[in-house]
Order: C-alpha cells, then sequence, then structure tokens
C-alpha cells in the first residue's frame, strides 16, 4: 500500500477535532480520496477537502486516540483499496480489507480502489429480466429484477435476517452465483451470528462478508459499501459471475454521511440530513447494474424512521429500488412465514411486458382476492363467516387457501421446525395458485396447503392421508 520509491511524502499533523483532522504537507499535496496513515500506520485518514496550497483536510477511517499536533504524517500514494480475488470467498473482512474471522490473511488477492465508477450506460443491459428466488409469495407477487435492487422494509424481529439467508442459500444453490454480505453499521452480535448460521446452512464458500460496525467511526461505515462493491464488481466483470449483493443496512450508510458532512462543517439540509445526500446515495446505488457481462443483484434491508415514509432517507432509497417487500409482524404473529405482506409489496417487474400476460393476471386476482378478504374480516370478527352471502364466502375460503399456499418451509430454518426446506419454480408456484383461485382445492382443509412447495404436495399428502385411512378401517 505504501508509495512506490524511495520517497516519501510526509506531512505535519496540523489540528484533531474529533474525527476531523488537517494536515500539512509543504511538497505535494495528496488528491482527494487519498489515503494517509499516522503513528506509526495506526490511524488511517482519507482526505476530503484542500483547504490551500499545503492543507488538507481528511476524516480519520480509525478512532483517534493517541493522535497530536506534530505528529508525522504519511501519504500512501493512492486511495482506500478492498482485496479482490478467488482468495476472499467464505472470508469476513473490514473496511480495510483486514481479515476479522481469526483466520490467516487471504492470499490469491490483488487490491482494487474502492471509488471506481459506476459502468457507462453503454454497457449496461437494456433487457428487463426476472431473478428468480425460489420463494413462491415474492416470485409471484413482487419479482425481482436481474440486475435491479430490492429494498426489504421490516422492524425487528419479523424475519429480515432468515429471509435475506434464504435467498444466499438458494442464489449459491440455484444460480451458481456469488453473495456477498454488507454489514453497514451491525451490531457485533448480528456479524457473529449470521457467520454461525452461514456454516450451519453450508452456504459460507461462495460467499463473503464486509461489516462497518456500529462502533466504527463514521469514516469506516460510510466507506464499508464501497469496499463491498468492488469486490461484486470483480466477479460480475472479471469472473462473469451473477453476484448477490445484501446490504443492511442502507439508512446507516445515510446516517454515516450525515455524521461526516456535520464533522466536515457543512450546512445541515432538510431534516439535519447532508446537502449532498442524493450524489453520495446515487454514487453506491449507480454501481449495482446488469451489464454485458454479469449482474449485480441487491437486496437492501431499510429501516424507516419513525415509520415515516416521506422522511428524505427513505424517499431518496425508495427512488433507486425495482421492488420493495415490506414485512408484516401480524403475518408473523399468524404463523405465515415468510411474513411478507402482499398488499403493501410491490414491484415494477410486474407488468405484463416483463412478466407475460398470464403472470400479470394472476397475479391481479391473487391482490384482489386477498384485498375482498382483508375487508370481509371486520365483518367476519363481529357476526361470524355464517354472515356472509356464499360468494363471500367463496372469497374467503380461496383467500385463506392462497396465504397458506404462499407460506414456504425455508431450508436455513430447518434445524428449528423439522421441516425440508423447499425451493418452488416460479411455474409451480403460478399453478399452484390458478389451481386454488379455480376451487380446486375447495374440499381439502386449509391445513393442506400450509408449509408445502409445489400444490402436488397437497394432493399427494390427501391421498396417503385417505390410503391410511381405509388400511385402518379394513
Amino acid at each position: 500500500m505504501k508509495k512506490s520509491g524511495s520517497h516519501l511524502n510526509l506531512g505535519t499533523m496540523v489540528s484533531v477535532r474529533g474525527s476531523v483532522v488537517d494536515i500539512r504537507f509543504d511538497d505535494n499535496l495528496p488528491p482527494i480520496n487519498s489515503l494517509l496513515h499516522a503513528n506509526n500506520s495506526e490511524i488511517a485518514i482519507e482526505v476530503l477537502a484542500q483547504l490551500d496550497a499545503h492543507r488538507v483536510r481528511g476524516i480519520a477511517l480509525t478512532p483517534t486516540q493517541g493522535l497530536a499536533r506534530g505528529m508525522a504524517v504519511e501519504d500512501t500514494g493512492g486511495p482506500l483499496k478492498a482485496p479482490v480475488g478467488k482468495g476472499i470467498l467464505s472470508r469476513m473482512f473490514d473496511v480495510f480489507g483486514a481479515a476479522i474471522d481469526r483466520k490467516a490473511a487471504p492470499t490469491d488477492i490483488e487490491w482494487r480502489t474502492v471509488h471506481s465508477s459506476p459502468p457507462p450506460l453503454a454497457r449496461r443491459s437494456t433487457k428487463s429480466e426476472l431473478f428468480e428466488t425460489g420463494i413462491k409469495v415474492i416470485d409471484v407477487l413482487m419479482p425481482l429484477e436481474r440486475g435491479g435492487k430490492a429494498g426489504l422494509f421490516g422492524g425487528a424481529g419479523v424475519g429480515k435476517t432468515v429471509l435475506l439467508t434464504e435467498m444466499i442459500h438458494n442464489m449459491v444453490g440455484q444460480h451458481e452465483g456469488v453473495s456477498i454480505f454488507c454489514g453497514i453499521g451491525e451490531r457485533c452480535r448480528e456479524g457473529e451470528e449470521l457467520y454461525r448460521d452461514m456454516k450451519a446452512a453450508g452456504v459460507l464458500k461462495n460467499m463473503v462478508m464486509v461489516f462497518g460496525q456500529m462502533n466504527e467511526p463514521p469514516g469506516a461505515r460510510f466507506r464499508v459499501g464501497h469496499a463491498a462493491l468492488t469486490m461484486a464488481e470483480y466477479f460480475r466483470d472479471d469472473e462473469h459471475r451473477d453476484v448477490l449483493l445484501l446490504v443492511d443496512n442502507i439508512f446507516r450508510f445515510i446516517q454515516a454521511g450525515m455524521e461526516v458532512s456535520g464533522l466536515m462543517g457543512l450546512m445541515p439540509a432538510r431534516l439535519g440530513y447532508q446537502p449532498t445526500m442524493g450524489t453520495e446515495l446515487s454514487r453506491l446505488e449507480e454501481r449495482i447494474a446488469n451489464t454485458d457481462s454479469g449482474a449485480i443483484t441487491s437486496i437492501q434491508a431499510v429501516y424507516v424512521p419513525a415509520d415515516d415514509f416521506t422522511d428524505p432517507a427513505a424517499v431518496h432509497t425508495f427512488s433507486h429500488l425495482s421492488a420493495s417487500i415490506v414485512l408484516s409482524r401480524k403475518r408473523a404473529s399468524e404463523g405465515l412465514y415468510p411474513a411478507i405482506d402482499p398488499l403493501q409489496s410491490n414491484s415494477k417487474m410486474a407488468t405484463p411486458g416483463v412478466v407475460g400476460e398470464r403472470h400479470y393476471a394472476l397475479a391481479q386476482e391473487i391482490r384482489r382476492t386477498l384485498a375482498q378478504y382483508a375487508e370481509l374480516r371486520d365483518i367476519i370478527a363481529m357476526l361470524g363467516l355464517e354472515q356472509l352471502s356464499s360468494e363471500d364466502r367463496n372469497v374467503v375460503a380461496r383467500a385463506r387457501r392462497l396465504e397458506r399456499f404462499l407460506t414456504q418451509p425455508f431450508f436455513t430454518t430447518e434445524q428449528f421446525t423439522g421441516l425440508k426446506g423447499k425451493l418452488v419454480t416460479l411455474a409451480d408456484a403460478l399453478d399452484g395458485c390458478e389451481r386454488i383461485l379455480k376451487d380446486e382445492f375447495k374440499e381439502y382443509p386449509e391445513s393442506a396447503l400450509y408449509m408445502i412447495g409445489a400444490i402436488g404436495e397437497a394432493k399427494k399428502q390427501q391421498e396417503a392421508k385417505h390410503a391410511a385411512a381405509d388400511t385402518h378401517e379394513s
């Protein structure tokens, strides 16, 4: 990482204010985004502004304990870099590319700058392709885009991490792709649990984890997303593999930018956010793209401050997303897993031109049926099911069977539920929904459709039950 040649470009620490430091260079002024080292390379500083002909202002990416005025500062001669290559698979890194999984430093790697540009429009793929997840409710009602960005909105304990884990499992098994998990402002407990879960699920070998923890300075949390994207771009552009990039949590990236902006003394914009929020978010999001060599598909957990969807952070994030998956605590309490709210979630892919006429018509019919059931629930709660007209009773029966059919046992939860995980193709999922809407399963108990894969399993279960009952009688 050091500058080549014998001559080192050295500067002197002029002032230290929290994470913000000013450094004087008498010879060469380091360019913006240069990485500087102080205190025997223990402290890393990124240059954010050139104040005059001899002074730069930077933000420390590490804690600044021990820094003092007059200390020597060394210019590394380049920007912050991230490791790329086959050697990073199944490993866990921090923002500097240092392994944090207590194993030896990775070999077979090269270092690349974290500040690369988004792919030019000429290289981007203009086709809208679906990204099949193998999860029925997502593929049918809110299909994801290959090379697109999906937001995962939900509070604590409704299953965001379980859903992310399952998608990593399916991505590795189905698409032979690479998964990169980027934790921005993660608690150390979450990172450690995820690592153990991934190991237990057997998906670690095609996965990379990058963490900027909550206790780290804002500069480190702000750059960890760029480091993860540099790794994702390597697998897309050099190895021509599809990449699934999971970001948890994109709001904390904006929050880190807000802290950096405040420390640098910039005038805040609306609600205290940094004036450059739109640019900073775009710089990160625009690098996630589908090109002629491969695709980076991103699923981002989004925290919505005080459940206010008009908050600037939520509004700016929404503008980049092609699908929104909203998790509901109410559905989780009813045992309907994955606890996705089908009426609040949506996708830009769900149009006849992309998914086809049949899929679009089916998805609309499912939404209509579930919406009618939601309206009738209050009447049922007060007066009972018997007071409904026969037509409404049929709608309720269909909706309840659809709700149960759209549940699914996950591979990553096998050790908790005892149910074998299921991967369901889009064709099977659509076929099942269509047959339920045609009342083919009217005589079946609702429980026969709960936590199954394809619809054929319900028939097999019922036939097995009848055969067992016949044997018992005889």
